[in-house]
């Protein structure tokens, strides 16, 4: 996965670097599909902000943004917000099926069970 960390108005530290890292790689474990993500981390007087842009395959784009008084909070917040939203992207993907066609596969294996017995 291609990573990119951006800092406004700040000077970026390799501490920041290393744990916004740290994290992406965990989502990125979870997550191996993964295109790029971009990390831009913003300064305003007292606001730290952190926006995450995640790329995944079939053109799907997850934004996240957090903002505290705290930078590792920040990062921390909207990496949580970008995998909640991956999580679920994924889920869709995988769980197409109707509830009803499943009610019916149930009924039918009962039906075999019973008529096998």
């Amino acid at each position: 996965m291609q990573t990119t960390i951006t800092g406004r108005h700040m000077e970026l530290t390799d501490s920041l670097r290393e744990h916004a890292l740290s994290r992406l790689e965990k989502l990125d474990s979870e997550f191996p599909r993964l295109q790029s993500a971009q990390v831009i981390l913003d300064v305003e007087k007292h606001r730290q902000m952190a926006e995450v842009i995640v790329q995944a395959p079939n053109h799907v784009v997850v934004d996240a943004k957090e903002e505290t008084s705290d930078m590792y909070a920040s990062i921390d917040g909207a990496i949580d917000k970008a995998e909640k939203q991956l999580r679920r992207i994924r889920d869709k993907m995988v769980d197409h099926k109707s509830q009803e066609s499943l009610g019916e596969l149930e009924a039918e294996l009962e039906q075999r069970q019973s008529v096998a017995e």
